[in-house]
């Protein structure tokens, strides 16, 4: 019966259209340089819907992978962790232990990337300063370069790799 199914579909023009790949192959949205150290560039990624286990009911996994080694590392918490305690994972499984990646790669959500990075700032002892785009004037002294034409060209040979005599 299974081969009869599987002629009948490969024999069929309609069943082969419906099966049909459409566009190209899915890559990297952004180019990601290759990591020359360990622990400089990570990918972070969660686990949930796990049958509640342990003496604390944990249901989900945290996963770090280190893109330069490869190794895993499975970090044991709930789904329902707050941004704040994914940051204390972070901090004492991996920064405490490996160091601050350059680059974390994650597929989750941006509010939730926000507030861990918020976080995990604050852990750091680090002030976050935002300011909003075409604002040069919240920018301490950027204003007085950016309207300087001496430091506009300045700039401008430093961009282009250009040395002046």
């Amino acid at each position: 019966m299974e081969q009869e199914l599987s002629e009948y579909i490969n024999n069929c023009e309609r069943c082969q259209k419906a099966n049909r790949k459409h566009g190209k192959n899915y890559g990297l949205l952004q180019h990601i340089e290759e990591p020359k150290k360990p622990w400089e560039s990570i990918n972070m990624d969660w686990v949930t819907g796990l049958v509640p286990g342990g003496k604390e009911n944990l249901n989900a996994f945290l996963i770090i992978v280190d893109r330069f080694s490869n190794i895993l590392r499975f970090l044991p918490c709930h789904k329902e962790d707050m941004a704040m305690d994914t940051s204390l994972l972070f901090w004492n499984n991996i920064i405490s232990t490996c160091r601050v990646p350059k680059i974390i790669i994650s597929d989750r959500d941006p509010k939730v990337t926000s507030e861990f990075w918020t976080n995990l700032y604050d852990m750091l002892g680090t002030k976050l300063a935002f300011s909003t785009a075409y604002h040069s004037d919240r920018w301490f002294s950027w204003k007085d370069y950016s309207n300087n034409g001496g430091n506009h060209q300045k700039i401008l040979c430093i961009w282009h790799g250009i040395q002046r005599p």
